[in-house]
């Protein structure tokens, strides 16, 4: 099991599975975007009390889970960074910030333009979006840690140590509604407890969650790629591979 785990993190061996994967979820994304799209905004009704408003439900929300499902596969690939020194989680730190900044910036601004026609407001310091805020700042200084430090093996792993550090901010974004007196609304889906929202607003709901996060995988894994070549461009393995074009 070990060995076969240990394969899947060697270079040429990742460069090679995650061309597919790559691919494969890419396609896989574009299906699901398009049928949550479809259900979300033309098959679901409006809703009874902010009317076709609440259909941007099908973008904050999707973009608010993957920011902290980002952040938290950066916490793991944080320790295989700084436990056992494994190169690929190194390169999936480094692609992966970039990507979590955009995915929060995009939730911060739908939940901002949601907000003005329930709230009467496009911003308040509430506790959840004041947090989810502080993620993208911590997002934002990861890269301009990473981009500071010319080192690769150094920057990966004063990285993970800041990734680490940051990871305190997640729980507070996830309980933040129940914790304080918050104007956002308490979770839409919990794992404990019954959707907070009607099956036919439901369904496109995790069809979009489901997408982002392809959507994500997709785009992580094609950059880790580019990226592993620039780094390992002088290696056997990547001339030999090359060689054959």
């Amino acid at each position: 099991m070990w060995k076969f785990l240990y394969s899947l993190a060697s270079p040429k061996y990742f460069y090679q599975w995650s061309g597919a994967w790559s691919a494969w979820t890419g396609r896989l994304a574009a299906v699901l975007l398009l049928s949550g799209t479809l259900l979300g905004l033309v098959f679901t009704p409006a809703d009874y009390q902010q009317g076709d408003a609440f259909r941007i439900i099908y973008v904050h929300v999707p973009s608010a889970f993957v920011s902290l499902a980002i952040y938290s596969a950066m916490s793991f690939w944080a320790v295989l960074v700084l436990v056992w020194r494994i190169k690929i989680a190194g390169l999936m730190l480094k692609v992966s910030a970039p990507l979590g900044a955009w995915f929060t910036f995009l939730a911060l601004f739908t939940g901002a333009v949601w907000g003005k026609p329930m709230w009467g407001t496009w911003w308040i310091w509430d506790a959840r979006l004041t947090s989810e805020l502080i993620l993208l700042f911590i997002y934002l200084a990861l890269i301009a840690l990473d981009r500071a430090l010319k080192d690769p093996q150094q920057a990966s792993a004063a990285v993970a140590v800041m990734t680490l550090i940051g990871m305190v901010d997640i729980p507070i974004i996830h309980y933040s509604v129940n914790w304080w007196n918050t104007l956002h609304q308490g979770a839409t889906l919990s794992a404990f407890a019954k959707p907070a929202i009607d099956t036919s607003m439901l369904v496109p709901l995790l069809l979009m969650i489901t997408a982002f996060m392809m959507v994500f995988v997709s785009l992580s894994l094609s950059l880790a790629r580019s990226e592993l070549i620039w780094r390992d461009k002088k290696s056997r393995w990547v001339q030999k591979l090359f060689s054959k074009v």
